[in-house]
């Protein structure tokens, strides 16, 4: 058993090995197990541990059901039922400390011509004035190279230390003479000394594996002994679209494989005792950028290494889109206590990033330092390292039922808004703001129509205007919930009634009539004894209902206790996420907290959908921000897909108004993905989650994409726009645009 360890564990176990651990693994493969080591197969089906050769212990389970192999489980975190920050060593960037002893820095990346020395130092003076710790600046030349050294110079002449980071791509003779000045080296393993990915698949012998692995030794070693020579930082920074067609050819474009990539530049810093690096898994897809960080610790944890971690969430768009992406993966790892650094890429000016990146940096430290969890409780149902949905069961309809229900829930993620008796005073008003579709008048549920309403407060029973205005959204099978108490003062046909533990312990839902559907708010906190009733009745929907203003309850924690609870007794209620915000809550930190709470949960298969309410807040913002929320967790499509990069000084064009002339023509493409890349750097590789790319090729002319391969070339700018949408509807993507009534 120790063999299986080893082979994770050992910096010199042969690559054959590691292909052969990285199948067993993900199971993706059968393996003649008795090859690699007879005394793998074990008669036991629980869990052991066995001791290693680094005084590590590692628990084992089965490496599937009923398998009797058993492979270490693999841990992320410091603690599954509580927010601890991830231990580190500190690495030092210029003046500015990061690791677990300090506080979780905020970084963004200039957008200037990096040869434009003055634009350059102004907007990095200006960065820095907002409050930012460490600023990246993309270096793709030599004349580049040969600026930075003007620009580090200058900022000292102002007054300005802020560290600063060279951004490289394909150069190692450049990252070798900027790192005379700068702080810190950020690399891409993929094309620091690969090629430029073709995305072919190639096959390596065992030997010809290592000859690229020591190709990739040559040319990285000095840079790393530079670094060491100069006090410098690097960081290991692996894009998930830019893997080199090695790696792919044997992980495929996936975590596993964004893993091992950087692992092989990491070996190579501490075969020199190099470690002042730090490490970053990033993806334009919130989903994968959680599972790779994951992977890469769980490697970690195993190894026992303790490098800080750059988290980010790479093309991420702009507006409240990219907030949300950012949100949901930048969110869903500090809820676990994991980052170290944090940037928020955002198709916008630099200066934009910091506030939402320091709203989240507030969030991470805030939860951390209060050890914000529930009680402790063992957890065996959530996949960590790769996507599996729990899907709660869909509403059927029952014998003698005077309506449908199926339509109070959606299949791929539901949203749920609360609504007003004043609301209720207009009823077209509020069919439009429920985005139904209307026909004479008359509400018709559309793609992103609401699912269901709360009514806190039902209108009066001789209300005959208002109950009207409901019974046309019952026709539609959208659901209407009620409290208890409102129910059985003034009842509602076919409503669907909001009950708590506390009810139905003492049987208050018992004066309904037969057969009333009940929805059940539940916090996740507790104990096994209370939430026993759930086992007693036959709910529709469950509200996981935890008070936002809870100190030292983690929302997160307690609904992976609730799920846990669930699984445990084979219970498959839909578990929708109720989140209510206070009064004032700043737009940002509601996007912030929606996406780092209910989409932490998301991101691991775990909800059905959302209920998010704010009294101050417009009814189309929350409703917007619901959708962008479960289309960002790769839930429900209901909007055209952009993967926008956040312009650096290698972009041919303006980023931002092409980005949104884009976004003018084509937003009204549900399950269609658009990748917007300022250069071929964050091209191809980088659009792996896109249908279609519009590509800076040179300066003026634009490449398009289908998927990774170019089919357009050269395209004149001004017409380049138009070029893609006749693309779209070559490939049969294209609808008209819906036109209002």
């Amino acid at each position: 058993m120790l063999k299986w360890y080893q082979i994770s564990n050992n910096d010199k176990c042969s690559h054959k090995e590691k292909i052969q651990w990285f199948e067993l693994m993900n199971r993706s493969k059968p393996l003649d197990f008795q090859k690699i080591d007879a005394r793998s197969r074990v008669r036991s089906y629980g869990w052991k541990k066995i001791s290693s050769d680094f005084d590590n212990i590692v628990e084992l389970q089965p490496a599937s059901e009923g398998s009797p192999l058993l492979v270490p489980r693999q841990k992320y975190c410091e603690s599954l039922h509580k927010t601890v920050r991830r231990k580190t060593r500190t690495v030092m960037v210029g003046n500015v400390a990061l690791g677990s002893e300090h506080p979780i820095r905020v970084q963004t990346m200039t957008t200037t011509d990096t040869k434009n020395v003055a634009a350059t130092v102004e907007q990095v003076m200006r960065i820095a004035d907002k409050g930012t710790d460490i600023v990246r600046i993309t270096v793709q030349g030599k004349k580049e190279a040969d600026a930075c050294f003007e620009i580090k110079n200058s900022l000292m002449q102002k007054n300005y230390t802020i560290p600063l980071v060279a951004d490289i791509h394909f150069a190692p003779s450049v990252a070798l003479r900027v790192a005379e000045c700068f702080d810190k080296i950020r690399v891409n393993p993929g094309n620091f000394a690969d090629r430029r990915a073709q995305f072919e698949k190639l096959e390596y012998t065992e030997e010809d594996y290592q000859k690229e692995l020591e190709h990739i030794e040559q040319v990285f070693t000095p840079l790393v002994e530079k670094c060491k020579k100069y006090g410098r930082a690097i960081r290991i920074g692996t894009n998930h679209g830019s893997l080199s067609d090695r790696i792919m050819s044997y992980y495929g474009d996936s975590p596993r494989g964004m893993v091992e990539s950087a692992f092989e530049f990491a070996r190579i810093c501490r075969k020199l005792d190099f470690h002042n690096f730090v490490f970053s898994m990033k993806a334009s897809n919130p989903v994968v950028m959680v599972q790779a960080y994951r992977l890469l610790l769980s490697e970690m944890y195993v190894q026992g290494w303790d490098y800080p971690l750059h988290l980010g969430v790479t093309e991420a768009g702009e507006g409240e889109d990219g907030r949300m992406k950012s949100a949901i993966g930048i969110g869903a790892l500090l809820q676990d206590g994991l980052g170290d650094t944090i940037r928020v890429s955002l198709t916008e000016p630099p200066e934009e990033e910091i506030d939402p990146c320091r709203r989240l940096a507030n969030l991470g430290m805030g939860a951390s330092k209060l050890e914000k969890g529930v009680a402790p409780f063992e957890e065996k149902h959530r996949r960590y390292f790769d996507f599996q949905r729990r899907s709660g069961q869909l509403p059927v309809q029952k014998e003698g039922e005077e309506v449908d229900y199926r339509g109070a829930l959606h299949r791929d993620g539901s949203v749920l808004m609360s609504v007003s008796l004043d609301q209720l005073k207009k009823p077209e008003l509020l069919y439009k703001s429920l985005a139904a579709k209307l026909i004479v008048g008359m509400p018709f549920k559309d793609l992103a129509t609401v699912d269901s309403i709360l009514l806190r407060e039902l209108p009066p029973v001789d209300d005959n205007n208002a109950r009207l205005a409901l019974k046309r959204l019952i026709d539609i099978s959208m659901g209407i919930i009620t409290p208890l108490s409102e129910q059985l003062a003034k009842p509602l046909p076919n409503a669907m009634v909001l009950v708590n533990l506390k009810e139905l312990s003492t049987g208050a839902h018992k004066f309904l009539p037969q057969g009333t559907r009940l929805v059940v708010s539940v916090r996740g906190d507790e104990t096994s004894e209370e939430l026993e009733i759930l086992k007693d009745v036959d709910a529709t929907m469950i509200f996981h209902d935890l008070p936002y203003g809870e100190d030292k309850i983690s929302r997160v924690h307690a609904a992976r206790r609730l799920f846990e609870y669930l699984a445990n007794n084979s219970l498959n209620f839909p578990v929708i996420h109720h989140i209510k915000f206070p009064d004032g809550i700043h737009r940002d930190d509601l996007v912030i907290g929606a996406g780092a709470n209910a989409g932490a949960l998301l991101v691991d298969g775990l909800g059905d959908g959302l209920l998010l309410e704010a009294p101050d807040k417009d009814f189309d913002f929350l409703r917007n921000t619901s959708f962008n929320l479960l289309q960002g967790c790769r839930m429900r499509n209901t909007k055209t897909e952009y993967v926008s990069c956040p312009s650096c000084g290698r972009t041919l064009f303006d980023l931002q108004e092409i980005s949104a002339e884009i976004r003018e023509k084509t937003s009204h493409l549900p399950g269609v993905s658009i990748a917007i890349m300022g250069c071929i750097v964050n091209g191809p590789g980088e659009m792996a989650d896109a249908d279609f790319g519009y590509v800076g090729g040179v300066p003026g002319k634009i490449d398009l994409y289908v998927g990774k391969t170019v089919v357009k070339r050269g395209i004149a700018m001004e017409r380049a726009t138009n070029a893609l949408i006749e693309l779209i509807k070559e490939n049969g993507r294209w609808v008209d645009p819906p036109t209002e009534e």
